[in-house]
């Protein structure tokens, strides 16, 4: 089964705050904290996919070039019901979830897609409730956060 492939992006702010979204009620996860992101298209490249995902659900613009790869989560999904009719959260399907970094960006976050975005220190990321495989993700992103303010 092929797997579904996910990118998410842990934006940095100056201050070390990192962006959060908050899922829509409604949705897989409702309720909960996230990394912003999403799906894969046909013929996209990871990167490719984070700058679209991140204008389309903050409208934000973000480069290429600025997102440094930070790790990877991967998993089963659990039998729910069909999103969309698009077959995605098939009982056992893998997923697997790119998270890159990005401490530059033109214009305001705003929640276009998500319910809520909110900036959180980066040692409170592991408070908020989250999806399960954003835990490893912001795990990762603390790992590697002093290279980011260093400029890697």
């Amino acid at each position: 089964m092929t797997p579904l492939l996910v990118v998410a992006v842990a934006l940095v702010a100056p201050s070390g705050q990192v962006l959060m979204q908050r899922r829509p009620q409604e949705a897989m996860h409702g309720g909960l904290w996230e990394f912003p992101g999403g799906k894969l298209e046909a013929g996209e490249t990871p990167r490719e996919a984070a700058v679209r995902e991140i204008k389309e659900e903050l409208g934000l613009v973000i480069e290429p070039g600025d997102l440094h790869a930070v790790g990877f989560a991967e998993a089963r999904l659990e039998a729910t019901p069909d999103a969309g009719g698009q077959g995605a959260q098939a009982s056992g399907r893998p997923i697997v979830i790119l998270l890159h970094a990005c401490t530059r960006w033109r214009g305001e976050a705003r929640a276009l897609e998500g319910a809520q975005i909110d900036w959180y220190r980066p040692e409170a990321l592991a408070g908020l409730e989250m999806p399960p495989l954003d835990y490893p993700l912001a795990k990762a992103l603390l790992r590697d956060l002093p290279g980011l303010a260093s400029g890697i």
